[in-house]
């Protein structure tokens, strides 16, 4: 079916207005209409092939919001009218060992991306949801709290999980000291999430500025990265770290600041760090990764914020508004995140 979109069409124009091709429901497929989309740091870098060549015309967005429109003839967990999610996956294998254990994101055969990725089982390339709806199998669809205003839970379909995730595998508990490194899109989520687990959540900024707002966002105390005495003051205290940065940058300052056997989480930069071994050997520290959330996941990390009343921080534009607000994600000028009004298109 032919659906309005925007798209990017090359990796220096503007993203401009598209048609394209839904497919036809099939007996597992839901068709949401989309009401809210959230912008994403990943929709920019795809847009202008940063992370390799891109499929133009390539339609962003995967933080989507909006309601069920139709049903195929085998689902039987949503019906038209339910309030739903899509986040950064509509596909997996679901035979491998990650897919077996509800880890979709580490999909041994790769998942599909909600856009920019080849549809092995139903063709072409997936379109995302700067667009007026989407059909995705009953599977890689969430149930999103009703309580919950729909501008604000769009991010938390990335940059929500995201963060989540980690703090989740590394169980993050009551009276653990959390920092998060870090206060953008990601890092005012972390901040968020650990206040809300009961840490005692410490905002690790370079922005003294940056630093009063995560205070006003939850956390209980602010580290200036760029003041060494705060730093030495810190140093072996913190029992997980949720490193948010965006671009590459020394990572060995913070790792001094974990006791024994405690981990760092990088979730922001995917680039080359330089690591100082010693500091990781010193005190058997670690550093890791993480990658989004599985479907599960995603749904506990969605009900627990319908329990607590969180959502994300946002700054609502019109679609054609899209090109200005590249910009100014660059500049990072959003608190702390973008979602596009679709009625807008």
């Amino acid at each position: 079916m032919a659906t309005k979109a925007y798209a990017a069409f090359n990796a220096v124009d503007p993203l401009g207005a598209h048609t394209i091709e839904r497919r036809t429901l099939n007996a597992k497929d839901i068709f949401i209409k989309i009401e809210y989309c959230g912008v994403c740091h990943s929709d920019l870098h795809t847009a202008k092939s940063d992370w390799g060549p891109t499929n133009y015309p390539s339609v962003p967005g995967h933080e989507i919001v909006g309601r069920v429109e139709a049903v195929g003839s085998e689902v039987s967990k949503f019906k038209v009218g339910d309030i739903v999610g899509v986040g950064c996956m509509v596909e997996s294998c679901q035979h491998c060992h990650s897919c077996d254990e509800g880890l979709e994101q580490y999909c041994e055969n790769g998942f599909t991306g909600t856009y920019n990725s080849k549809n092995s089982k139903h063709g072409g390339i997936t379109y995302g949801g700067y667009s007026e709806n989407i059909v995705v199998e009953e599977g890689f669809v969430l149930n999103v709290p009703t309580n919950l205003p729909l501008e604000n839970v769009a991010p938390l379909l990335c940059a929500g999980i995201t963060t989540w995730s980690p703090l989740r595998h590394w169980n993050v508990k009551k009276g653990d000291k959390v920092g998060v490194v870090g206060l953008g899109g990601l890092g005012h989520m972390g901040v968020k999430f650990a206040k809300a687990m009961g840490a005692h959540v410490v905002m690790i900024t370079t922005s003294a500025s940056k630093g009063e707002d995560a205070m006003k966002l939850g956390a209980d105390e602010v580290l200036i990265s760029k003041d060494s005495e705060q730093m030495k003051q810190h140093a072996y205290s913190f029992d997980f770290l949720l490193n948010t940065i965006p671009v590459t940058h020394d990572v060995n300052p913070y790792l001094l600041l974990l006791k024994l056997d405690k981990t760092m989480c990088m979730v922001g930069a995917i680039e080359p760090f330089p690591i100082h071994g010693g500091v990781l050997i010193n005190k058997r520290r670690n550093i890791a990764g993480s990658l989004i959330g599985g479907i599960k996941e995603t749904q506990e990390m969605l009900d627990f914020c319908g329990e607590h009343g969180i959502v994300s921080e946002v700054e609502v534009i019109n679609m054609h508004e899209i090109n200005e607000a590249y910009v100014r994600m660059q500049q990072s000028d959003v608190k702390y995140r973008f979602v596009i009004d679709m009625k807008t298109l």
